[in-house]
């Protein structure tokens, strides 16, 4: 991977999942063929979960805003503030993917986030049309999504594993403002106060489901602090239904240590009330 790109470089071992982990951050990407899990938390943004199952190789991204071309032909002044848009967020995403022995028609997406989380929207909410940009965008690329939970009104916390494509998502609890909070200041802030913001988070370290809960479910914090889950079965529907898409399921059903196999994928979700 290019050092000029905004590859995410908060790593950390992962406790719960037992296996080295790295939590990216806003306008982040990762790739890896390594057995290690991604994390990231979402409110309006939306994150792409790319695998190639034959290659044993995937990757996440995390963008704030839809392209919708209206930026196309501006000069963005680094490829970190770029990564704001979904057309580049992806494009990146696929491009090392193939760098690293990937290939496009065996690409699988998995894609989360676009929650109407950010206040004073009263026409379609920026988490809408991130979700609908992403669909489009992997329709037109030929990619097909095999799982998603995208829009509602909760932010999420997702882990991907892209050694076997398994993805598990935690519903963090409305009052979780934090999230709402950073996404407006994120999008007002210049790209030199957003590097500033970058570097001061890569020295900190979060946990992902770090300390004790209820049995079988994690704690999932958005850095300012972790909430307990009170895990509920839900299924999501999806606006766009696919009929090949693999279900969403309890996180934290059962022991952590019961990870699918690779070639069993799907998506997992705890609700917090």
């Amino acid at each position: 991977m290019s050092a000029s790109l905004p590859i995410a470089t908060n790593r950390y071992f992962d406790s719960h999942f037992q296996r080295p982990g790295v939590k990216l951050l806003p306008n982040e990407f990762f790739t890896t063929n390594d057995d290690m899990v991604l994390v990231t938390v979402l409110g309006s943004c939306v994150a792409a979960c790319i695998q190639d199952r034959t290659a044993g190789i995937g990757g996440m991204n995390h963008f704030m805003l839809p392209d919708d071309g209206a930026d196309a032909n501006n000069t963005l002044p680094a490829a970190s503030d770029a990564m704001r848009y979904g057309a580049y967020a992806m494009e990146v995403l696929i491009n090392e993917l193939i760098k690293a022995g990937g290939r496009r028609e065996r690409f699988e997406a998995k894609v989360f986030g676009g929650a109407a989380v950010l206040a004073g929207m009263t026409t379609m909410n920026i988490g809408d049309r991130n979700a609908a940009f992403v669909r489009r965008y992997l329709a037109t690329e030929s990619i097909r999504i095999v799982a998603e939970d995208l829009q509602g009104s909760h932010p999420r916390k997702v882990a991907f594993l892209p050694r076997t494509g398994q993805v598990m998502v935690k519903k963090l609890r409305l009052q979780e403002a934090s999230v709402a909070e950073r996404e407006q200041q994120l999008a007002r802030q210049t790209p030199e106060a957003r590097a500033e913001r970058l570097a001061r988070a890569r020295a900190r370290v979060e946990l992902f489901g770090l300390g004790s809960a209820a049995p079988g479910v994690g704690k999932a914090g958005t850095g300012a602090g972790s909430s307990a889950a009170n895990a509920t079965s839900n299924a999501f529907a999806s606006s766009a239904p696919q009929p090949a898409r693999s279900r969403i399921e309890l996180f934290g059903a059962g022991s952590s240590a019961a990870l699918r196999p690779s070639g069993q994928d799907n998506a997992r979700t705890v609700e917090e009330a």
